[in-house]
């Protein structure tokens, strides 16, 4: 999404002002977990064992309105600048660490997590650093503000962005020019990431940028081979975050691709800032469902809490209005997590057995009669209520599902490794693998899509292929009939 490019300075510019006005929350609410599960942002995210947060500003903690939002519906907090270069060490070797301990104090006292933001950054960084031109006092200015900066907080922040932003926009796929390029060279993120594992062995380390949820785009790509490069030398990094600054149009067709290549590489992904301009609730629905379907998509942070706290001012790109109203986005994504008060998975049960029937074609998800074996094809077939048509239904503990057949006790397995669209699916032993387990959406008809958690793609019968006998495979979604199973 190349349109949104200049997004750090008016970030800094909309909500600086916000961190020099350190409050306290005037009223006491009780913590995300402990309310009725499924029912909050929070509690719906971690029914599948993940987290849902927010951004938060120090100065806006003593807003009653934005406060009881934040602990009513938010289990992870990023903190908006307070922990940035320019608050944290504006002086060479001072540091002020007050505004960002009020928000880990909230934190702490309201049973949220805290993703640590940011490290090390082109932007927001205070001219003293930004003039140093001597690599050896670069790369000790850089390490010491590490090393102080986590030592404050060890043992107090979930994961941190080490490096943020460190990728230039446009076709290059290369480092942006920074103080840390031009004076280190493209060794600094790797420092960087050592120096931090050093300090806080605990922490998620993870590499933070926007505009690299499309999966074709160069920028993307070009943090893709580091990623893969450092897995395969045993940097350290833990996690990959997508910024997720969205236009109106919502995410990229290939997020789902993107959050499982990077997943592939063995990180966690996480959307770390998520806003969405004029908050379609279609738009915020399917960036929810991308991370959903990918089991190592760990959580979704949105940054901010209502319209008014926006750096994107009158985008109106958040969940809450203006006066704090949860606006129909907001449902839209409560309803994507699984909650809003229903049961989980949309209405099917765990442990019952089902028929799985092809919406298009009226025929059943068949395993040939017979044919119990491992790899065994699997195929759609007039209904005839026999055991290799039925299928029990097993909810794992992200949310996702394992389904058995009832004749051979085997499931219904992508083959490992086969992420392809026109895979065909097999039956195949259980080994709780991601390619054996499928998320169940609800559609507007009562069918549900099922989506494999390992390639992020449909279970279908190809388009147009109803008899019998006709493969059953995964193929990108697309919201047809074809992709729609009824659960009987």
């Amino acid at each position: 999404m190349p349109w949104l490019t200049t997004h750090p300075l008016l970030r800094k510019a909309l909500t600086a002002a916000a961190c020099l006005l350190v409050g306290s929350a005037t009223a006491v609410t009780a913590s995300p977990t402990a309310t009725a599960a499924g029912t909050t942002l929070g509690t719906a995210a971690a029914d599948s064992g993940r987290y849902f947060g927010t951004a938060v500003a120090a100065g806006r903690l003593g807003d009653p309105t934005y406060s009881a939002i934040l602990d009513r519906e938010f289990n992870m907090i990023t903190p908006e600048n307070e922990m940035k270069w320019d608050t944290v060490e504006p002086a060479r070797g001072s540091f002020n660490f007050g505004p960002g301990d009020s928000i880990v104090n909230h934190a702490s006292a309201h049973g949220q997590r805290m993703r640590g933001h940011t490290l090390v950054w082109h932007s927001q960084l205070p001219n003293w650093v930004g003039s140093i031109g001597d690599a050896n006092t670069l790369r000790s200015v850089m390490n010491n503000h590490i090393t102080t900066t986590m030592n404050h907080y060890k043992g107090k922040i979930y994961a941190w962005d080490v490096v943020n932003e460190a990728f230039a926009d446009g076709g290059s796929g290369q480092h942006r020019s920074s103080v840390f390029q031009n004076v280190l060279g493209d060794g600094f993120i790797e420092e960087a990431f050592r120096t931090a594992r050093n300090v806080d062995p605990s922490a998620k380390l993870c590499y933070n940028d926007y505009n690299i949820e499309n999966w074709t785009d160069a920028k993307t790509q070009g943090v893709y081979r580091m990623v893969k490069d450092f897995k395969s030398r045993g940097v350290p990094i833990d996690c990959v975050g997508l910024q997720a600054h969205f236009g109106a149009g919502g995410p990229p067709s290939s997020l789902r691709t993107t959050v499982s290549a990077f997943a592939a590489l063995g990180v966690d992904v996480q959307l770390t800032e998520l806003d969405i301009a004029q908050a379609s609730t279609t738009a915020y629905a399917d960036t929810v469902r991308a991370c959903l379907d990918v089991a190592r998509c760990t959580g979704i942070t949105v940054w901010g809490i209502r319209d008014s706290d926006s750096w994107r001012g009158g985008e109106n790109p958040l969940l809450f209005d203006n006066g704090g109203t949860k606006k129909p986005a907001y449902g839209a994504t409560l309803s994507a997590l699984g909650g809003g008060g229903g049961t989980p998975g949309g209405g099917i049960v765990s442990g019952t057995v089902y028929t799985l029937s092809a919406a298009a074609a009226g025929r059943v998800l068949d395993q040939p009669a017979g044919q119990n074996g491992n790899g065994t094809p699997l195929q759609v077939w007039d209904g005839g209520g026999a055991s290799n048509q039925k299928w029990r239904a097993d909810r794992n503990a992200d949310g996702s599902w394992t389904l058995t057949n009832t004749a051979s006790g085997r499931v219904l397995d992508q083959p490992a490794n086969q992420l392809g669209n026109g895979t065909r699916m097999q039956v195949w032993d259980a080994n709780n693998g991601a390619n054996q387990r499928w998320r169940a959406d609800r559609n507007g008809d009562g069918s549900y899509t099922l989506t494999n958690v390992a390639s992020g793609r449909a279970l279908e019968i190809p388009g147009g292929q109803t008899g019998n006998g006709a493969a059953v495979q995964v193929w990108d979604a697309n919201g047809g009939a074809n992709q729609h199973w009824n659960f009987r």
